[in-house]
């Protein structure tokens, strides 16, 4: 009995694994990759279907990223016994755990040999197996956390289009007539922004942190911004779609946010790195992307009313709608980009946070030594969820609006797909045409050139007396060859040849005959 139950707690390798158990284990992960893999090819076709390119080419990104995943689990699959054979001075091992007390009991033979010389495996098979899980879980929560926020975003944005639709109509017009005058301060955008704290930063700042709470993008603040927009781009009164191209400028930079570039990998080992308890990181690290992601809402603000400011300065007398011109300098830097870059760096680092306390319940159980206390719970999932909120409904939608206020414009974004395409045909056609064009007026003038010069070229000027007459049938293959002298020796040729006619035309032809 001893026996059987010792060999019934060894864990059974593949030669002693029943081949149904490992086609069946195969058959159901194989069916599973083929099933994600037609799901994602029929979303693609959708998106090609209703002509959403930027959605394509997120969702490639997307491919990328779990492809880049997968790989980078599959070397920790790979190399987990070599990680594993590393030993380190056990002083070193006892530095920055995440909980103040481990568990050292395992049966790994790297371990064992490590313990033998009085030292600890740098990272165990179960540790890199545990590894292995967070990036998979990481994978799905940073997925459904971009998805999410760019539908918040989008379901936002949406409302909108009545204020677009309204720009349309008869009383907009009448109302934003260019023959009316009014003072800056007089009008709904500088009464919304020209306030006592406007002129002053300290005050500034902190009427605009608050400020992103309640109505973040006012309908005022549209219209007006819209109004410059068109103006610095288009012709004035130009009915231009401007929500429309701030939803396909958002689709996008969604490529852009759901990206993990090499940058934002260095933050989340730091975030593991400063995990630790001697660091009490559930006293600042969940707060970490809730501060960023206030400041950026915060900046977006303070972009809007220092337009105002700078029409306010510029003229205060307003012609039919306040007009605020787009530049870059208003943004820090003078780099629009820079805000996205930060926003997708709070999405990744909230997925994260997001992922590694779900990771924790699933492997070390609700009341792991990661967080013991009720507080610590509450506070992750809390921040998790608000930055979540936050950055889709809010910080998104007015960045979608306020970058396009920068210098530069998207015309890819300006047309539609179809009308971007027959430009761009169109474009090639008269570039074709253009060539053409010049080479056949090139050929024009260089043949116009080589005619002047043969007509005043000695050596090449047409004279009767110079011309040959051949007599020969034309399917004759007889080869002539003509020798052609200078204009000197044709002269000495032509006095010689006078010379010779005088001298014959002193004699009596008559007279000789005679004789």
């Amino acid at each position: 009995m001893v026996e059987e139950e010792v060999t019934t707690n060894v864990e059974r390798t593949l030669e002693a694994t029943p081949t149904w158990a490992v086609a069946t284990v195969c058959f159901v992960l194989i069916l599973s990759s083929i099933l994600i893999e037609q799901l994602l090819h029929l979303l693609a076709k959708y998106f090609s279907k209703k002509r959403r390119k930027s959605l394509i080419q997120a969702l490639d990104k997307i491919k990328s990223e779990l492809m880049m995943l997968g790989f980078l689990s599959l070397l920790l699959t790979v190399s987990e016994k070599h990680i594993a054979s590393i030993c380190i001075p056990k002083s070193v091992g006892e530095i920055f755990l995440p909980c103040k007390s481990r568990s050292t009991a395992s049966d790994d033979e790297e371990e064992t040999k490590c313990a033998e010389q009085g030292k600890v495996s740098l990272l165990s098979r179960r540790g890199v197996q545990e590894l292995q899980y967070l990036i998979f879980v990481l994978a799905l929560f940073h997925i459904f956390s971009s998805v999410l926020m760019f539908s918040l975003g989008m379901a936002k944005m949406k409302t909108w289009e009545s204020w677009e639709a309204e720009t349309r109509t008869l009383e907009y017009q009448v109302s934003n007539d260019p023959r009316r005058f009014k003072l800056t301060n007089q009008t709904s955008f500088g009464k919304r922004h020209l306030k006592f704290w406007s002129d002053r930063r300290f005050l500034r700042w902190p009427a605009c942190f608050f400020r992103q709470f309640y109505k973040s993008v006012s309908k005022v603040d549209y219209l007006t911004l819209r109004h410059g927009f068109v103006m610095a781009h288009f012709a004035e009164g130009s009915n231009f779609d401007f929500q429309k191209y701030i939803r396909k400028a958002l689709e996008k930079d969604f490529g852009v946010v759901v990206g993990i570039s090499w940058w934002i990998w260095i933050f989340a080992v730091l975030f593991l790195f400063f995990n630790a308890h001697a660091f009490h990181n559930y006293l600042w690290l969940p707060f970490f992307p809730l501060a960023i992601l206030l400041l950026v809402g915060t900046k977006l603000q303070v972009i809007i009313t220092k337009m105002c400011l700078d029409s306010h300065d510029k003229s205060h007398v307003v012609r039919g709608t306040l007009l605020v011109r787009p530049s870059d300098h208003f943004f820090w830097f003078g780099w629009p980009k820079l805000l996205l870059h930060l926003i997708q760096f709070i999405l990744f680092q909230n997925s994260f946070q997001l992922a590694f306390f779900v990771w924790t319940w699933y492997k070390f159980g609700f009341r792991s030594c990661f967080h013991r206390k009720n507080e610590d719970i509450i506070i992750r999932l809390a921040m998790g969820v608000v930055v979540q909120i936050l950055c889709g409904y809010v910080t998104l939608p007015l960045y979608a609006l306020v970058t396009q206020m920068g210098s530069s414009m998207r015309k890819d974004h300006a047309f539609t797909e179809g009308v971007v395409y027959g430009l761009k045909k169109w474009r090639a056609k008269a570039k074709k045409n253009l060539a053409l064009s010049s080479f056949r007026n090139t050929n024009y003038h260089t043949r116009r050139l080589l005619d002047a010069s043969l007509e005043t070229s000695p050596s090449f000027c047409h004279d009767a007396r110079f011309s040959v007459d051949f007599d020969l049938p034309s399917d004759s293959e007889i080869f002539v060859a003509v020798e052609l002298d200078s204009e000197e020796n044709a002269r000495h040729r032509q006095s010689k040849e006078k010379q010779k006619v005088g001298f014959f035309d002193g004699f009596d032809l008559n007279r000789r005959t005679t004789s």
